[in-house]
């Protein structure tokens, strides 16, 4: 992606109605998205952008500079991914309407792949507290990234027992990262930023909105292995988060609790209906997610060389099998490059094969 459309991009993203799927629209039609923000309506609507999003981009022209975009993002200290970026968290970049945009305070790093999101509700029980700091922080002395949405309760317990444990954490916020909701967790925002990373869809100086949590919640789940619901009672906000981890083909795991308790009555849900797997101890995560060797694996990978082609291959190899041929085709790389590089990968124990041509990460 030229460098000069990301203030275009920027722009873009305060339009009303322009996401993940009209931006791609844009894209495909007009190669440039500086050509996409200036392009007449004609040329608009046959790029299949409707009446109400032309009156949106109308609106938004007049009162949006594009370099001004640039010149406050700059000056905020926020990097922006974009889904051409390699920072561009690959797992997230997978999920079904994937952000265009990804702000980020603090930063993303490959180990962060290695995580699960950790979620409940708000009116957490002196139970739920002590079972979210143990396994968030069993978790995170395991050296898999807890990520969650800095919320009240249950998220703030999970970052909290992830930094104390020396871990690294990731917060998803519904709202522009010149701001924190809820305000009082703003010094946990700075920490989490300093030995970890906030991210956001929004831009900044964006407020939240009660429509904008639900859509949080699948960056959440998009960003993991697999999401934790420790307590939550029927209607929580953490179901959303569980329902989106199923729909991304995630993990979902829950915690038990008394049959007798309002907060415990989602968790026992999802465990009875089959959604979700039993957990009563981080091994129960860590070996459904066969993360119990994630200290010799990031070990292994710290002694790879750094060749350009391993690095390229391996990002297209992750938890879920994949088949030489998509490998091809996703590095650009000649079939007999990415078969012996990903033959020379098994034997440094940093990929596996799980049938005939096709591999997983360790």
């Amino acid at each position: 992606m030229p460098q000069s459309d990301l203030p275009y991009r920027l722009a873009l993203a305060r339009v009303p109605r322009i996401g993940a799927k009209r931006m791609a629209q844009m894209e495909a039609y007009f190669g440039s998205m500086a050509d996409a923000w200036s392009a007449p309506d004609g040329e608009l609507r046959q790029a299949g952008i409707d009446g109400a999003t032309l009156r949106s981009l109308h609106q938004a022209r007049g009162r949006t500079d594009p370099e001004g975009e640039m010149a406050k993002l700059q000056a905020s200290g926020v990097q922006v991914y974009t889904l051409h970026d390699d920072a561009y968290p690959p797992r997230l970049r997978e999920i079904y309407d994937a952000p265009p945009l990804l702000f980020v305070r603090g930063e993303i790093l490959p180990t962060d792949e290695w995580a699960v999101a950790v979620v409940g509700t708000r009116r957490v029980s002196p139970y739920g507290r002590q079972v979210t700091a143990e396994l968030s922080g069993g978790l995170a002395g395991n050296r898999v990234t807890v990520v969650s949405g800095l919320a009240r309760g249950v998220d703030a317990i999970a970052h909290e027992s992830a930094l104390e444990a020396g871990g690294r954490t990731i917060a998803v916020l519904a709202c522009g990262l010149d701001m924190v909701y809820p305000p009082e967790h703003a010094g946990l925002a700075q920490r989490i930023a300093e030995d970890g990373a906030v991210v956001s869809e929004q831009p900044l100086g964006t407020p939240p909105r009660p429509d904008y949590f639900p859509r949080r919640n699948r960056i959440i789940s998009g960003l993991t292995l697999g999401t934790l619901v420790v307590e939550a009672p029927q209607g929580s906000g953490a179901l959303h988060t569980a329902n989106w981890a199923n729909e991304q083909n995630r993990e979902v795991f829950a915690v038990p609790g008394r049959i007798s308790s309002p907060t415990s009555k989602a968790t026992n849900n999802l465990i009875q209906q089959g959604m979700a797997k039993l957990v009563t101890n981080v091994s129960d995560i860590l070996e459904e997610l066969n993360l119990q060797m994630v200290e010799q694996q990031l070990e292994m990978s710290a002694l790879l060389p750094d060749d350009p082609t391993e690095s390229a291959v391996l990002e297209r190899v992750g938890s879920d099998p994949v088949h030489v041929d998509d490998c091809v085709r996703l590095a650009g790389l000649p079939v007999a490059t990415v078969s012996s590089t990903l033959a020379m990968l098994e034997m440094k124990g940093v990929v596996r094969q799980v049938g005939p041509m096709t591999y997983v990460r360790r």
